[in-house]
């Protein structure tokens, strides 16, 4: 696990708005948000990308300082720039394997790098965490994703475990098994709970207890 660093790992979100981003210990006023929508462009689900919209309309609301951007395609001095007056990455949700697609072509994961050296901070949602993990493998349990020609899951390697978001109790017997066929120890996430890494110590936060498999 990195050192030195502040990461939120979320499963949607919503959470982030009403808890999440006050975990930062930066004030609402002060937060300047770089939002990665990369793996949102392969989406087709129209509940989630209403989901999502709803989101954006609550940002908007909420006054705090939000712009959007895609890396497909983008030099590292365009994605530095981008980032140069914000302090906050976050990553969002939608297809994990066309999102690691693009950041290998870029080289995102460099440039995240020099980022987080930098001092910002990160969060992730579902892909978003998925990606800080050793590996996306869990990013195509329950759903028949596209990976995009991937056939190498390997991730970030942020933390030292895997997530799987969207945690519902009727997926418990079925994820302990899963869990078996893992190099990785899994750990799961409800819609209203994350992760959050400073420094390497890891902190459950959630307005529901956490499931252990």
């Amino acid at each position: 696990m990195k050192n030195n660093m502040k990461i939120i790992l979320a499963s949607k979100e919503k959470f982030l708005l009403n808890k999440g981003y006050d975990l930062l210990g930066i004030s609402r006023e002060e937060l300047k948000i770089g939002f990665v929508n990369t793996a949102l462009q392969v989406v087709m689900d129209q509940e989630y990308l209403k989901y999502m919209n709803e989101y954006f309309d609550a940002m908007a609301l909420s006054g705090i300082d939000f712009k959007q951007f895609d890396i497909e395609e983008k030099t590292e001095k365009e994605i530095l720039d981008f980032f140069a007056d914000r302090n906050v990455i976050q990553v969002s949700g939608g297809n994990p394997f066309y999102l690691l697609k693009n950041i290998r072509e870029v080289g995102f994961d460099s440039i995240l790098k020099k980022l987080l050296e930098a001092g910002l901070f990160y969060i992730g949602c579902s892909s978003g965490s998925y990606i800080m993990c050793p590996t996306i493998e869990v990013g195509s349990w329950k759903l028949d994703r596209n990976r995009y020609g991937l056939n190498d899951f390997t991730a970030l390697n942020y933390v030292p475990f895997l997530i799987k978001c969207h945690f519902t109790d009727n997926f418990k017997e079925e994820m302990i098994e899963k869990a078996k066929t893992l190099k990785y120890p899994l750990k799961v996430l409800r819609d209203d709970q994350c992760f959050y890494i400073e420094n390497g110590e890891i902190s459950f936060f959630g307005d529901s207890e956490e499931v252990v498999l």
